[in-house]
């Protein structure tokens, strides 16, 4: 948008991260409607409903809502098709790619990087192309990283931590005690579309772990409420057992069904055209925690990958056979899973969603006491005089792979902190997603959908300040170059500070 030449590259074949090829609906605070996330956000926001009001039938009273929420689900305001999301991207970065501007490229993967001899400066990258194996070297001045587990930060020799920092360390309220855990990250989920076909039998082929994954009683602390694959699981807060049903309303209990609703067919006028409800399924019994794929070998990652594709398909296979039914009876075989909406042949998402990254050694690292409430002792988060954007979410932390149960405590609307994105040595390479200057505690607010575009785009803003300036980004946190460069930052719609707001 600044003017410079990008290379984007993309691991599978469809660009957008947790809004598509990890098929999750938007995780957001509740005044996304008003505030609180960048102009570009909110196009793309907008441009969902765009999509669904310029291309499908909807009905006439969901033509006139102003917030259309395409499947109504419970755990956010627009809850859509992951596809739709790939599409409303791609008009986005239109006028970029059909000018040249960016030049993508599609199932690429960064396999080594090559540093100056002081070891501060990337000079390239090289990718393999997953469909050839081809390989192609990058040369450039900047270097974002954008991947979903902080690729380039060990190819470049760029300093990182992983997974739990100690208490003595952050002197963090909920951080572990004793030694620091860095194998102990939070659970990945392949997530999966069904819908709900009545009269019909769609029930997949019997898993190869399915006996594993039905007789697995997870070993956390605090205690999980019995097996995993079961209606009753553990509320991320309260940590007691609670019980939804599966597709039945009941009164003052919202059914699971509705929980990431993608597609709501009561809002569409053509009843031969949607005949179910789609759900997208990333719900806490295909949560896997068995084990880190960060910086392990890559059989190891490959097995946990697989285990964690075992588990949400036994949990799909579970629910069509051995489930309690809300109407009485076992199995839903009525439930179809729906390839088409995650463009894979196995049903599963074309990557797992990965709560945590590794993250970058920064110049500031953002810890429980800046934005946690009962850290803090207030409502109220830090305020960083070099804000790059905003945030809400609470701190959110699945249960590990190092055994612990959820965390999920409360927080405050959050800033940003330039410092957060500049690592401690390396001059030329930016984190741009989850992998900033956070812990394994502040991870669990900075993760979400909003707050990771926001660190990209401010991230993209600030490289493209240092070529236009030709300085490093470090450079920028001078009082001169930030004052400007936030300036910036607003002109282009990113908003700096939150207004007051109770949470």
């Amino acid at each position: 948008r600044l003017g410079y030449q990008v290379i984007l590259t993309e691991e599978t074949d469809w660009i957008g991260g947790q809004l598509t090829s990890q098929a999750v609906p938007p995780d957001e605070h509740p005044w996304i409607e008003q505030f609180g996330c960048t102009r570009r956000y909110r196009e793309f926001r907008e441009g969902v409903r765009r999509y669904y009001r310029l291309h499908l039938p909807l009905t006439t009273e969901a033509c006139r809502r102003w917030h259309l929420n395409p499947g109504n689900g419970s755990v956010s305001r627009i809850c859509h098709d992951p596809r739709v999301a790939l599409a409303v991207l791609y008009e986005m970065l239109a006028p970029y790619l059909l000018s040249g501007r960016v030049q993508l490229f599609l199932e690429h993967f960064p396999v080594s990087a090559d540093t100056d001899t002081a070891g501060d400066q990337v000079r390239a990258v090289t990718f393999e192309d997953r469909r050839n194996g081809e390989r192609r070297t990058f040369t450039a001045r900047l270097f974002l990283d954008a991947t979903e587990l902080g690729d380039l930060l060990p190819l470049t020799g760029t300093e990182y931590v992983t997974g739990a920092e100690s208490q003595q360390e952050t002197g963090e309220l909920h951080a572990v005690p004793g030694p620091a855990q860095p194998a102990n990250m939070q659970a990945l989920t392949y997530c999966f579309a069904i819908d709900f076909r009545p009269g019909e039998n769609h029930v997949i082929e019997r898993p190869e772990m399915y006996d594993f994954w039905r007789d697995y009683t997870p070993d956390l602390v605090p205690a999980w409420s019995g097996k995993l694959l079961d209606w009753t699981y553990i509320h991320p807060i309260t940590l007691q057992p609670i019980r939804r049903p599966f597709i039945t309303e009941k009164p003052g209990v919202s059914p699971l069904w509705t929980y990431r609703r993608i597609t709501d067919r009561a809002n569409f006028a053509s009843d031969d055209l949607f005949t179910s409800d789609i759900s997208l399924i990333n719900w806490p019994q295909n949560d896997y925690w068995l084990g880190p794929i960060i910086d392990v070998d890559e059989e190891t990652k490959k097995k946990h990958l697989y285990q964690a594709k075992q588990l949400s398909l036994s949990f799909l296979y579970w629910m069509q056979t051995e489930a309690p039914r809300d109407d009485g009876g076992y199995g839903y075989p009525e439930i179809r899973l729906r390839h088409d909406v995650v463009g894979t042949t196995d049903g599963l998402a074309k990557y797992p969603y990965i709560r945590e990254s590794r993250r970058i050694k920064a110049k500031f690292t953002v810890l429980e006491q800046h934005v946690g409430v009962e850290a803090r002792g207030c409502r109220t988060a830090e305020v960083f005089p070099d804000s790059v954007g905003i945030g809400y979410y609470r701190i959110d932390l699945h249960p590990s792979t190092g055994g612990n149960n959820y965390i999920d405590i409360a927080s405050c609307p959050f800033q940003i902190p330039l410092g957060s994105l500049i690592p401690i040595r390396m001059t030329n390479l930016l984190p741009a997603a989850k992998n900033i200057g956070v812990t394994h505690i502040t991870n669990g607010c900075y993760r979400l959908h909003p707050v990771e575009w926001n660190i990209g785009e401010s991230a993209g803003y600030l490289a493209a300040y240092c070529l236009k300036h030709n300085i490093p980004p470090e450079a920028v946190m001078a009082e001169g170059h930030l004052a400007a460069f936030r300036k910036l930052l607003q002109n282009e719609g990113v908003e700096l500070a939150w207004p007051v707001v109770s949470v």
